[in-house]
């Protein structure tokens, strides 16, 4: 009885392995895209929030658990685009501090 090689998956490793990688300076624009993209995102979540949080003080049809759900996503928006800033600015001082 002979045992047959597996030879159909050989192919479709070889091709994963071919696949070019992003170069440094178009990852770092998509960075810089998805960055603004953020900050944006951002920016209309606090609009919406302040918006539902004006509604509800007039007393609107607004459900409060909706106002509730905005802010706590925007309150993790904002801990995120935080952490990241602060991130940004820790390396800034990094490379800052780098002698040449």
């Amino acid at each position: 009885m002979a045992i047959q090689p597996i030879t159909s998956n050989i192919p479709q490793i070889a091709d994963i392995n071919s696949t070019p990688k992003p170069t440094a300076s178009g990852s770092a624009q998509e960075l810089t895209e998805s960055f603004g993209d953020m900050l944006s995102n951002l920016n209309q979540s606090q609009q919406t929030t302040d918006n539902l949080m004006t509604q509800l003080a007039r007393g609107e049809d607004v459900d409060l658990h909706t106002v509730m759900i905005a802010l706590e996503e925007n309150n993790v928006n904002f801990n995120v685009a935080l952490g990241i800033r602060d991130k940004l600015v820790e390396a800034y001082r990094e490379v800052m501090r780098m002698q040449v």
